[in-house]
């Protein structure tokens, strides 16, 4: 048997998360190669997806798109919506932004190398199908939900995966366009996302770009009776004559629970949807995944182990996702008559909305919680909502390291929000 190739990184997984994380090990001087089963230019996701500019400025990411602001958000109900006028998230094309990520990683040094189906790993060295072997001193999980699964995880349940599906499709007829926005009260270019169309847990989210592009991104959780992300863009297409052909999109299932807890057995560590780092209230780990790969790679590079990896992301995003993850599995629970009641009321308002959409806990002062309290104690539901958020902010992010403490606070994070 041949001796395996010694390197410092090995990346499983050449998508977002983990091409990022090669151009970082790459740069900071590491041997890199990183492996995708698929060929190299098809890794990663082949959607448009949305990525926080704060994201893309913390892993230093400029994509081709630029750093514009972006458009009017509008969060539609049946009867009511909320606006939110100034937000963080880009649209990104997630095919270029994989090709300049691999691009900075291979200018770097790093070596990518597609077509390599990853079927074993023995403490440090991982093997191919094909019988090459790697050593390396850290290995990084960025395969996805349904890679290799290096840490063997336990499957995500069914109620926590959303089926999501996205499009960009030709404009057929301008007038049409123009008139669909219209009645929804959107201004073309701004994005229409209308919210509990297929019950619970859903959404139909649509924007013009410039005259002749149209983008479609759909999705729901079959697993509560509803149809999936595909079903749901098709059907809008189907049923919109001014949409005309697919220029590109793809569909695929999305970890909506909360982050798992052991991102490493201190050789491999597992970040993007692998560790389903996913901000499930709208369903997009594109950020956060490229911001664990950096936050591997810093650790190790200042003498850092998997371990301090593991425990400095939670205690930063891990309250944060978990109490988002909250708010889904509410949402998920919700009609279309409860979200449009909920906004009525003014409790879901710019503010709060403007917060999940940027990834972020809201910042509420006291006169602003003290007004909403008369529309609250009408709503036991979410009273009870805002108490375990806290209490998952709170306690996400005191996770302490391995041991009895860590066992206790494990515990008291799944009495939360169980897994």
């Amino acid at each position: 048997m041949a001796q395996p190739v010694e390197v410092d990184l090995l990346v499983v997984g050449a998508g977002t998360a983990g091409a990022a994380t090669a151009a970082f090990a790459a740069e900071a001087g590491m041997r890199v190669v990183c492996l995708d089963r698929r060929p190299v230019e098809r890794a990663g996701a082949r959607w448009v997806n949305g990525v926080t500019r704060a994201a893309l400025a913390e892993v230093g990411v400029v994509p081709r798109e630029g750093l514009a602001s972006p458009p009017p958000f509008h969060l539609i109900g049946r009867r009511h919506r909320v606006t939110v006028r100034r937000h963080d998230v880009l649209d990104l094309d997630m095919p270029a932004l994989v090709a300049q990520l691999q691009a900075r990683a291979t200018v770097a040094g790093a070596t990518l190398r597609g077509e390599v189906a990853v079927v074993g790993r023995e403490e440090h060295t991982v093997t191919s199908a094909d019988g090459e072997r790697w050593r390396a001193r850290w290995i990084v999980d960025a395969s996805g939900l349904a890679g290799v699964g290096l840490l063997n995880p336990p499957p995500v349940a069914a109620r926590h995966l959303c089926a999501a599906a996205q499009g960009v499709y030709e404009v057929r007829d301008r007038a049409g366009a123009a008139a669909y926005f219209a009645s929804l009260g959107v201004l073309p270019g701004e994005i229409a996302a209308e919210v509990g169309i297929a019950g619970g847990y859903s959404v139909r989210n649509v924007r013009l770009h410039g005259d002749d592009r149209v983008a479609v991104l759909t999705g729901a959780i079959p697993a509560d009776g509803h149809a999936g992300g595909k079903a749901l863009r098709d059907d809008l297409v189907r049923a919109q004559p001014w949409i005309g052909a697919m220029v590109s999109g793809g569909s695929g299932a999305i970890p909506l629970r909360r982050p798992r807890e052991e991102l490493t057995d201190g050789t491999v560590a597992v970040i993007g949807d692998a560790a389903c780092q996913v901000f499930s209230a709208h369903g997009s780990g594109i950020g956060a995944g490229m911001i664990a790969g950096k936050l591997v790679v810093d650790t190790v590079a200042r003498g850092g182990s998997l371990f301090d990896y593991e425990r400095a992301w939670h205690r930063r995003f891990g309250g944060l996702f978990a109490a988002y993850d909250a708010v889904r599995r509410w949402n998920q629970g919700m009609t279309a008559d409860d979200i449009d009641r909920v906004m009525a009321r003014g409790l879901l308002d710019e503010a709060f909305a403007g917060a999940g959409v940027d990834q972020v806990a809201p910042q509420v002062g006291v006169a602003a919680v003290l007004g909403k309290l008369p529309a609250a104690v009408r709503e036991p539901a979410v009273m009870a909502l805002a108490a375990r958020t806290g209490a998952l902010l709170a306690l996400g992010s005191r996770m302490p390291p391995r041991g009895r403490r860590r066992r206790a606070w494990s515990a008291a994070m799944q009495r939360l929000l169980p897994v």
